[in-house]
């Protein structure tokens, strides 16, 4: 009861009322149909606003005189409007948007590292928008991502329930995050940090696979995933987004925007989580969720400047506590050997900031920094880490002719502290501390209305490994307007530090080997992407996207968790490791009808080594994902269906004699939610997740090996520290909590309420 009260009271609290002058107010339809979150904004001001799921909107203090009203949003063409305002007067303008004969014409910035449309450019990049993560509505963009066709969340930890995300079967370290366009969230930050970013100031996502290190350097070895903010400008006034759950969850997400004098706009975003009900449903006295209890603070300023020169800043606070482990687990048990449990505090600052120079050229100067602190323990083990990572970039844009020009020069910063061998030597504790300079030069070039070519090189300087070189190439053509294919080639590379990915190696079940100074990964990518625009006769409309994709990795480092059953082994692979396969997805949207999204990846991720080739442990060969949308509109009603269906996986088992499954069985996820929206603002939504009630212990005769004895002091060990048969340990199994391939949660209900004020 007093969640639900909270619930409530947090949505209610932030409901604020303000004077107005003039207004201009109505709604955004098409064919009568509403049309939601439709950019709406006076040109030469800083006066705009979105429109509602109801298509409703509000332009407010308007000043006196004549206007230009501009609304757009993706699939429609650009509404543009003349309108006279007269003082202390509410204006009614009904707009009416017409289905774009050019769909698909949003801007991207992220393959080119400058805003192009998507249309355009001859990287494909996909984009994903506020409406397509509402269909199964999650307390972090980590979650979220699940339902991207080839993006799979990647649970590591039976115990504690940290992840990473995969990009077609690729590990979680060999994808770049960034936020709004800084590679902000990388090594600690990628396993810890995803959670905790508030969806509600989240205006596109998107996504390119494949290898970006021309532009990005490393770690965008597999693909990248770029988390855009809302513009201080169209962002809605207030957005309030809570949901609950029946196992106890809560989410609250708030934003907001307000003016700090005439030149300065702030946009503010808070995001609040909390579980703490453990749950026991698989019956092995471990958690099956971890305990969380979690906040994010994230705050945006933008400066007008003259002649309309970018100047911002913006950061973000996070701190989070949470615990799984047995369930008499408690505080005052934490590192030590009697009742186990993970316990990891963690308090991560973020600061990023762009500065258009006041120059003739454009130069823009962009700069981030993040400082990630971390106390955890692993039953007994400890680890206590700090990460600092700096980042600066200055960049030049230059149009010559039919060259599209873009130079730059960088520098990384990277500093990295544990209580691990990782930062030790023979003198005693010594931690990793480097520079990475680099340079980078790119060429786009258009070639008439059917041909664009780009060329991009990159060099990076490591004390450690010397120099870096990774060119790149792309080309796009367009049959027609409506068909269009891209080819890429490109290289990746990534500096490792182990510490920092490997949540098995901090759990205490198996020792970490590095059986040598590990060298750089590189990688080479070929990917050849189609793109199909149907539009029928009664007013459907659809895009096919399909892609062939090829990346090869050189001094791959793998965790090798087959040789002994009590170690990782680590190691640069000596031959190759390959990833390859097939994607394609059809979005299909009817007019005053469903909506449909289907997408599939078919996948061979392999590694061969002294002639003998091995699928890669957790990477699926086939995924399926979907997203069925019907609207009632009689009812205010919107029905949304989603689901992922998974391939078998390989996994990591303790040996022949382990009884858990060496593969895992085909498995789905599958989830249902009702939304209305027949109230001022506010919009109720309610369904179930996980509507099969699967979960990976079905099928297995446990998931946490001798998880009644997680510091294995009934086991018995040879001379060589392999673990031997025993009349109570039949199998000669070690406490290992790394057998985990999808979430523990079975079926579970929700309910939420949106409030947005525009």
């Amino acid at each position: 009861m007093n969640k639900i009260l909270f619930f409530v009271c947090s949505i209610f609290a932030f409901i604020t009322v303000k004077a107005q002058n003039s207004t201009i107010s109505g709604t955004i339809s098409s064919n009568g149909s509403p049309v939601a979150f439709v950019n709406i904004y006076i040109k030469g001001t800083e006066i705009g606003a979105a429109s509602d799921e109801n298509g409703v909107y509000v332009l407010k203090n308007i000043p006196t005189g004549k206007h230009t009203i501009i609304a757009s949003t993706i699939g429609f063409e650009q509404f543009h409007k003349i309108i006279t305002i007269s003082k202390n007067v509410d204006h009614v303008l009904n707009i009416s948007l017409n289905p774009a004969t050019e769909s698909l014409d949003e801007m991207v910035v992220t393959g080119t590292l400058k805003p192009v449309n998507r249309l355009e450019t001859p990287v494909p990049v996909e984009v994903y928008k506020p409406t397509f993560f509402k269909k199964n509505p999650t307390a972090n963009i980590f979650e979220a991502l699940q339902n991207v066709n080839g993006v799979r969340p990647q649970i590591n930890c039976n115990v504690c329930n940290t992840g990473d995300i995969h990009i077609n079967g690729l590990e979680g370290p060999y994808t770049l995050v960034l936020i709004d366009g800084m590679p902000i969230v990388s090594g600690l930050g990628t396993v810890y940090g995803l959670s905790g970013i508030p969806n509600s100031l989240i205006e596109q996502v998107e996504i390119i696979k494949g290898p970006a290190s021309t532009l990005y350097g490393s770690e965008a070895v597999g693909g990248l995933i770029n988390i855009i903010t809302k513009n201080n400008v169209s962002a809605p006034q207030l957005v309030a987004d809570s949901f609950i759950t029946d196992w106890g969850e809560l989410n609250l997400d708030l934003g907001t925007k307000f003016n700090l004098g005439k030149k300065t706009n702030v946009l503010l975003g808070i995001n609040y989580f909390k579980y703490d009900n453990p749950i026991d449903n698989n019956g092995d006295n471990f958690t099956d969720l971890t305990i969380q209890d979690r906040i994010s603070v994230f705050q945006k300023w933008n400066f007008q400047r003259d002649n309309s020169r970018l100047l911002s800043f913006a950061g973000r606070y996070f701190y989070e506590d949470r615990w799984g482990g047995e369930l008499q687990w408690t505080p005052e048990f934490r590192g030590g050997n009697e009742i186990y449990g993970e316990s990891i505090y963690t308090r991560r600052w973020e600061i990023l900031g762009k500065y258009e120079l006041p120059l003739e050229e454009q130069l823009m100067l962009s700069f981030s920094y993040n400082d990630h602190s971390q106390n955890s323990v692993y039953g007994d083990v400890p680890y206590i880490a700090d990460q600092r990572i700096g980042f600066t970039q200055l960049t030049w844009d230059k149009t010559i002719a039919i060259h599209s020009i873009l130079a730059g020069t960088a520098l990384r910063y990277n500093y990295y502290d544990d209580n691990t061998t990782a930062t030790m030597d023979v003198n005693g504790n010594l931690p990793n501390e480097v520079l990475i300079p680099s340079i980078f030069i790119q060429d786009e070039v258009s070639l008439g209305k059917k041909h664009a070519l780009l060329a991009g090189l990159r060099y990076d300087y490591d004390k450690r490994h010397g120099a870096i070189w990774t060119p790149r190439g792309a080309y796009r053509y367009k049959f027609t307007d409506n068909d269009i294919i891209r080819l890429n080639a490109g290289t990746g590379f990534r500096v490792v530090n182990l510490f920092t990915e490997e949540h098995a190696a901090l759990t205490g079940a198996r020792d970490v080997i590095i059986a040598e100074e590990l060298k750089p990964e590189r990688s080479f990518n070929i990917n050849l992407n189609y793109l199909k625009k149907i539009y029928g006769d009664n007013g459907t409309f659809a895009v096919l996207d399909a892609s062939v994709f090829y990346t090869n990795f050189n001094n791959a480092i793998i965790p090798d968790y087959d040789t002994n059953p009590n170690q990782i082994l680590y190691d640069n692979l000596n031959g190759r490791s390959v990833s390859k396969g097939v994607s394609a997805s059809l979005d299909i949207s009817l007019i005053n009808g469903p909506k449909l999204m289907i997408g599939a990846t078919l996948q061979d991720v392999s590694t061969t080594e002294n002639g003998v080739t091995k699928r890669q442990i957790l990477t699926e060969s086939y995924a399926a994902n979907w997203g069925l949308t019907y609207t009632i509109n009689a009812w205010d009603m919107t029905i949304d269906y989603t689901g992922n269906l998974y391939g078998p996986m390989r996994l990591p088992t303790l040996g022949v004699n382990d009884p858990r499954r060496e593969f895992s069985p085909t498995w789905s996820i599958q989830n249902i939610q009702f939304s209305h929206k027949g109230f001022s603002n506010i919009e109720l939504y309610a369904g179930v997740k996980n509507l099969l009630n699967w979960t990976p212990n079905k099928g297995n005769p446990f998931i946490i090996a001798r998880a009644h004895d997680p510091f294995d002091k009934e086991v018995t060990f040879d001379n060589n520290g392999n673990a031997v048969a025993t009349p109570n340990n039949p199998n000669a199994l070690t406490f290992d909590p790394s057998y985990v391939y999808g979430p523990n949660q079975g079926i579970r209900t929700f309910f939420g309420m949106r409030y947005t004020l525009n």
